[in-house]
Order: C-alpha cells, then structure tokens, then sequence
C-alpha cells in the first residue's frame, strides 16, 4: 500500500512482496527410501482406514437390528443354579483365573500381573520393535509372540467354553435365553390364530393360617433361602411354590422330603436343627406345610 502525505489521496493498494505466490502444485513426498510407506500418513492413508471402518461399522450395525440380542430372565440372585459366563472375547480371561497359580492367594497375579504384561507388550511393541522390514518371517521375535499369545487366547476360549458346555449337560441346565427364547416361541403359537382365547392365568393359593407359630418357624428355616418368604419359590430355577404343597404332600411326605431330600434338593432336616429348629419345630413345620391346599 503506497500513498502521499495527502489526506485526500486515493489510496492504492499495490501488493506486498513479502508474500509469495505459489507457482507449483504440491508435490507427494518420495517415500521409495521407506520399504512399505507408499503415501503421506494423512489424510490420505487415514481416509482409506475411515472407509473401511464405516462398513465395517455399518455391517455390524445391520447384524445388530437383523438378530436381536439373547436375553435371560431378571437378576435373580437366589437363583444357585444360574452358571455365570462372560461374554466371549473375556473367555479367555475367564479360563486363566480358574488355575491355581492365577486365583486364591495368587489372584492378584492373575487379575493384575498377566493381563498387565500382556497389555502393557502390546503398548510398548511399536517401541521396542524398530526396524523397518514389514514381513513378519523377517521378524522373527515379534512374530513368535504374536503366535504364542494367539494360540494361548484360543486355546483358553475354547477350553473354557468346553468346560461351560460339559457343566450344562452334567447338571441337565439349559441356559436361561434359550429358554426364554423356546417359552417366548411356545406363548405365541399357543396364543396365535384370530379365533384364539386367551386363558387367564392361574392365580397363586393363598397361604394358609399365616398367623401360625410355624409360620414364624419356616422364615427361620433353610426353605426360605430357595422358595422365598412368599413361598412362591422359583419357577426360572425350576423350585416350586409352597403354597399348595398339601394338595401333594402329606404331613409324613413332608418331613420324608426334609430327611432324605428330593430331585436336586438335598436333605435339610440336620441344617435346620444346626440353625437351632428342634425336631418339635420342624414336626410344627412339616404339620404347617401340610395345611398349605390351594382353595377349592
């Protein structure tokens, strides 16, 4: 910009030969020196990576809205028949703190120690391995590594799965979203068609004499740890209601079922007279249960 002393002077602006005009179009940088870099990092190496991370992500998303997801029954803590399972990319984790060396008194070995030095190799491998060669029989400690940690993750997935599957078929469980799954399927044909009614649901009995001495007696027994203080018990574990057990027990039937158990309950007579019932109790009990009959 250039003008006289001039107040009125029109001013003109001529330029400013400090900046200059760029002649030539960007040239890529020559990456032939570097065995395997062929391209400036961003954006356009970066932009490819974004691409294929969209349909990767948009595949997923699709599986996703096409299945739903399997789903159990509520959180139900009494449930002791319920076997506990991680998702499948933390089985491998699962399976490593079932050994010896990596639980009980070494579990922090296990939870921190392990997984720190695997986790904590994979940060450091992009400092610790340097040299330039891509292929990976040139690398022969890297590649060795990878190997090993890929065969040990495989090896304790389908180790810990085997063993989940084994205890399944031992205890004859069949996991709760399969289970749900089948009921859900069964309600809708058995509800299904135009012409179809629908049966009200049964409502439970009612307990009987709540205001019994023995009522006091079974929330002090072991029964309420599986059939509940409503006596309504679990249907998702397969442990019935007591209300309306007289309709199928007697009194003697009831106190056979304490002493010697029955299916996959065991015997709770000798438990409960270590949390302090006396026989003269658990007879009140058993004569109690027996009154328990759905009203007619």
């Amino acid at each position: 910009m250039a003008h006289g002393p001039n107040k009125d002077e029109k001013i003109v602006f001529v330029g400013d030969s400090r900046v200059r005009v760029k002649a030539s179009k960007l040239i890529p940088q020559d990456f032939s020196a570097y065995p395997g870099k062929s391209e400036v990092f961003i954006p356009n190496f970066l932009l490819k990576e974004w691409m294929v991370g969209v349909v990767v992500l948009c595949g997923i998303l699709a599986l996703v809205m096409s299945e739903a997801a399997p789903l159990g029954y509520p959180a139900d803590p009494t449930n002791t028949s319920f076997i506990p399972m991680p998702d499948w990319y933390f089985l491998f984790m699962y399976q490593l703190l079932k050994y010896p060396y990596t639980s009980d008194q070494f579990i922090v070995l296990g939870t921190l120690g392990v997984p720190g030095v695997l986790f904590g190799g994979l940060l450091l491998a992009p400092f610790l391995d340097t040299g330039p060669d891509r292929r990976f029989y040139k690398r022969p400690i890297a590649s060795t590594l990878m190997f090993l940690g890929l065969i040990a993750v495989t090896y304790l997935t389908v180790t810990s799965w085997s063993h989940y599957q084994h205890e399944l078929k031992e205890k004859n469980i069949i996991p709760e979203h399969i289970k749900r799954e089948e009921e859900m399927h069964a309600s809708k044909g058995t509800a299904g068609g135009e012409g179809a009614t629908k049966k009200p649901a049964a409502s439970a009995a009612a307990i009987v004499a709540p205001d019994d001495p023995a009522a006091a007696i079974y929330q002090k027994s072991t029964c309420i740890s599986c059939h509940g203080g409503d006596m309504k018990g679990m249907p998702s574990a397969k442990i019935p209601a007591l209300r309306g057990v007289g309709d199928k027990h007697d009194k003697a039937a009831i106190l056979g079922i304490m002493k010697n158990g029955v299916g996959n309950m065991p015997a709770q007579y000798d438990a409960n007279v270590s949390k302090g019932l006396s026989e003269a109790d658990l007879d009140k009990l058993a004569d109690w249960l027996s009154k328990q009959k759905a009203a007619q």
